[in-house]
Formats: C-alpha cells, sequence, structure tokens
C-alpha cells in the first residue's frame, strides 16, 4: 500500500492518473495506491447523474464551471480548492471480492478521520456519504473495474461550500452541506486531515502499521 500527494490537479489529470494506476495495479505492477489531493472548480456527474440536478453553470464571479461525466456511481458532485478528493485503487481480488464491505469501510475511514477533530459523523441509511447534524460532509461514488476500484470519496475541509448551491448534490433535494471549517468556526490544515486520514484508512482496511510510507 502507498499513498501519493498529488497536490492540486485538473479532473482531467486525474482521470488519467486513475486509469494508469488500474492498469497497473491489475497486472499487479504496482502496489495498491491511494491518490490524495485537490481539484480545481469542477462538476462531475457520475452513470446515475440527471442534468436537471445542475441548477447552474456560473460562480458568483460570472465565471463557466466545467461538467464532466464520468463512469463512477452516483449524481452530480462539486470539487474545488479546499477540499479533500481521495481516488483508492484497491485490489479487491485479494480483499473479498466486496464492494459493499469497501464502501463500508471507506465511509468509516471517514468518520474516524473527522473524530480526530472533535466532529461527530455518521452515515445515513439508504445513502452512501457521511454526514453530521448540519449536513453532509463527504461524497462517496466509485468505479469497479475488474475488481479493481477507482474514483473515490470527497470530503469538505475548507471547502467553499456556495458551489452546492448550483446543484442538487448527489441528486438529493434540499441537502444541506457542511465542511469541517464550517464546523470548526475557522481553517481547518488540510495536510493534517491527509496524514490522520492515511492512519484511519491503514487501521480500517487492515494495514499492517509502519508498512506505508508517512505523507
Amino acid at each position: 500500500m502507498r499513498f501519493i500527494d498529488l497536490g492540486l490537479i485538473s479532473f482531467q489529470e486525474g482521470l488519467r492518473q486513475q486509469e494508469k494506476a488500474l492498469q497497473e495495479t491489475l497486472h499487479r505492477r504496482q502496489p495498491e495506491t491511494v491518490y490524495l489531493l485537490e481539484h480545481p472548480h469542477v462538476f462531475t456527474m457520475g452513470r446515475a447523474g440527471k442534468f436537471e440536478n445542475v441548477l447552474g453553470r456560473e460562480d458568483h464571479t460570472g465565471t463557466s464551471i466545467e461538467l464532466v461525466q464520468t463512469n463512477r456511481g452516483g449524481d452530480v458532485t462539486y470539487h474545488g480548492p479546499g477540499q479533500l478528493v481521495g481516488y483508492p485503487h484497491l485490489d479487491l481480488r485479494e480483499r473479498g471480492r466486496d464492494v459493499h464491505r469497501f464502501l463500508r469501510d471507506l465511509e468509516k475511514s471517514l468518520i474516524q478521520t473527522v473524530a480526530h477533530f472533535g466532529v461527530s459523523a455518521f452515515v445515513k441509511s439508504g445513502f452512501t456519504g457521511v454526514w453530521t447534524g448540519r449536513g453532509k460532509l463527504a461524497s462517496i461514488g466509485i468505479g469497479v473495474s475488474r475488481w479493481i476500484t477507482r474514483h473515490g470519496f470527497a470530503l469538505n475541509v475548507n471547502t467553499d461550500l456556495s458551489y452546492f448551491e448550483l446543484i442538487h448534490p448527489c441528486g438529493i433535494l434540499n441537502c444541506p452541506v457542511t465542511s469541517l471549517s464550517d464546523l470548526l468556526g475557522g481553517p481547518v490544515d488540510l495536510d493534517e486531515v491527509k496524514r490522520v486520514f492515511q492512519r484511519s484508512f491503514e487501521e480500517v482496511f487492515d494495514m499492517p502499521v509502519g508498512l506505508s510510507p508517512r505523507l
């Protein structure tokens, strides 16, 4: 297992990185890899997406926001600076071929991560993702190809939440959305969130302590 911090990259570059990792993992030419990154402002539409869930394509400055259709599950979501995006490329051939468990473990690792910062989060029956009493905190939309996972999660850390007003997040009407900085009343160190997430992910996915280099 390895964790790679890609920094701020375009969504299209993220797709290219994912495709390469998928092929390398499929043929066992590289270890399982988790990419951590940020994207510039973009809306992405999953396989189940409906275009009527996009209410507008311009932000408050009149700047047009790109909309990209993807092969992940789910509906429309937003990515932008200050949001932690994670793309785990795990080999489910070695993990019981259990997609449901992968999703539940990914939610658990995010819940443990935000608990480190004093935020109580939970899963919501009938939905995928992580929620708080003040709204949705993390979205999850994955793809699985020949038992290799791709796409992943978006955790709102210092995210500008106004962009969510332009969509029905994940296709959910009247869906409140929140962030760590919104809940805690100030900016949160994104690098610290990455380090805490790595530890939580390793624990939940039963990785030997110390096997992955620290971010």
